[in-house]
């Protein structure tokens, strides 16, 4: 699927493929330099988190092992609803572990927040945030992430594992919906 297919759904074009294939291996150095040593747990964040995932899994040298969560606060709308709910939780026993939490997106960094807080309360030996994008003018709480892709626009994004009404993931870059898509307003 590429930009062609999707018409005039399509805003623009904001992350292409291939800056989202550099800023991946970008990540994955640091993350390998951070973690030199030591047994890595990475848990994706169902189901946006998929593509950045097993891209950044690929490109990391460290041992690690994978997880998923699946939290929602969103349903099929645009905004968050503010409760959260674990849908998945994990299946690995993390206490003790070295824990790193990939993200596909922090909006307003409430769902994020709260999923941090819980996976602290089960005594990993610590827990980290890698982030592809990041929207600095919608976060509501105070996250300490490390390892963030590229901070963008408080625009609604879509591509690379990001959908709207679970459309779009399979777009191999990150594009700006066009409103008329889902409802909102120009911006």
């Amino acid at each position: 699927m590429d930009a062609a297919d999707i018409g005039m759904d399509l805003e623009k074009v904001l992350i292409s493929e291939d800056e989202l294939q550099a800023k991946i291996s970008e990540l994955a150095a640091r993350i390998d330099a951070d973690y030199a040593g030591e047994k890595l747990l990475i848990v994706g964040v169902l189901k946006g988190a998929v593509m950045v995932m097993a891209d950044l899994a690929r490109a990391l040298r460290t041992p690690l092992e994978m997880d998923w969560m699946a939290v929602s606060s969103y349903g099929a709308g645009t905004k968050s609803s503010g409760v959260v709910r674990v849908m998945k939780d994990l299946d690995t026993d993390i206490a003790g572990r070295h824990v790193l939490v990939v993200e596909d997106i922090i909006d307003s960094g409430l769902t994020l927040s709260w999923l941090v807080h819980n996976l602290e309360s089960r005594n990993p030996a610590s827990v980290g945030i890698c982030a592809l994008l990041r929207k600095p003018d919608a976060l509501k709480v105070d996250l300490d992430v490390k390892y963030v892709g590229f901070d963008i626009p408080n625009e609604f994004v879509i591509g690379y594992g990001l959908d709207y009404a679970e459309r779009y993931r399979n777009l191999p870059f990150i594009g700006t919906l066009a409103p008329h898509v889902y409802g909102g307003a120009k911006s």
